[in-house]
């Protein structure tokens, strides 16, 4: 079970990030309601792969969580094939609810075609994006009201700790480049079976959707931009203690579909 567990954790940095490159932006925020904490996140040690469409094998990756007082601290790194580069970090409490503290991305090489480096701190809500191919650097910063359920690199433990069959809308902040607070909808769907060896366990998918409410003539034009589908799928493994079981979707805006998924050792 532990090793399942794992992969959930590492789900959830990798996931905040599509919602970071690939959310389209939404006036006002409405109410924030941080998720309660029902499975306690600690330390922790997993592996991930990343595959496309095929099946191919494209990067491997690693997540290292551990405590730092009352502080979790993430990091997920992918290692491309191809040298590209994904690391993510985030800390955050879960005094009763779940609460992000500081988040930072980086994305370099040929898998990612706009290459960045971003930071966002809930406490003070300042922001800073740094686009990495530009000569001279484009740096853009300043700072954000941001509400208490912002869950950029959390979405995945967010997940987790709803309760059975149940539904809710927090917050995700968008870089478009400009950052902007994007409601996103956190929902259950179809149920299904699949076999863990001999084990038949239920499966329950999941639907993120960023909520695009009142949009502007603006954002009107940008959604010529956006894929018709335009949300992601995750599936849970829904026992007493639920757990990650897959997830496809891109990691950034028009990309192709990616599947992450454990990865296991070879003796």
């Amino acid at each position: 079970m532990r090793h399942v567990m794992l992969s959930d954790r590492v789900f959830r940095c990798g996931l905040s990030t599509l919602l970071v490159l690939w959310a389209l932006s939404v006036a006002g925020h409405g109410q924030a309601a941080p998720i309660a904490v029902r499975f306690p996140e600690g330390a922790t040690h997993g592996y991930l792969t990343v595959r496309d469409e095929s099946g191919s094998r494209l990067a491997d990756g690693e997540l290292i969580q551990r405590m730092r007082g009352h502080l979790v601290e993430a990091r997920l790194i992918f290692r491309f094939k191809d040298g590209s580069v994904h690391d993510e970090r985030v800390t955050f409490t879960q005094h009763r609810v779940f609460m992000l503290q500081t988040y930072t991305l980086e994305q370099r090489g040929p898998s990612f075609p706009s290459p960045v480096s971003l930071s966002l701190d809930r406490r003070s809500g300042a922001y800073r994006v740094q686009s990495l191919d530009a000569e001279p650097a484009t740096i853009l910063s300043g700072r954000l009201d941001l509400p208490s359920d912002v869950c950029n690199g959390m979405v995945l433990t967010l997940l987790r700790n709803l309760p059975p069959g149940g539904e809710e809308t927090v917050h995700v902040v968008a870089f478009t480049p400009d950052p902007k607070i994007v409601p996103l909808r956190l929902a259950p769907g179809n149920t299904s079976t699949v076999r863990i060896g001999d084990l038949a366990k239920e499966v329950t998918q999941y639907i993120l959707e960023p909520k695009l409410a009142r949009l502007t003539a603006l954002f009107g034009k940008l959604l010529g931009k956006l894929p018709a589908e335009f949300h992601y799928r995750v599936w849970l493994l829904t026992d007493d203690v639920p757990a990650f079981a897959g997830f496809e979707g891109p990691l950034y805006l028009h990309g192709p579909t990616w599947r992450i998924e454990q990865s296991m050792p070879s003796f």
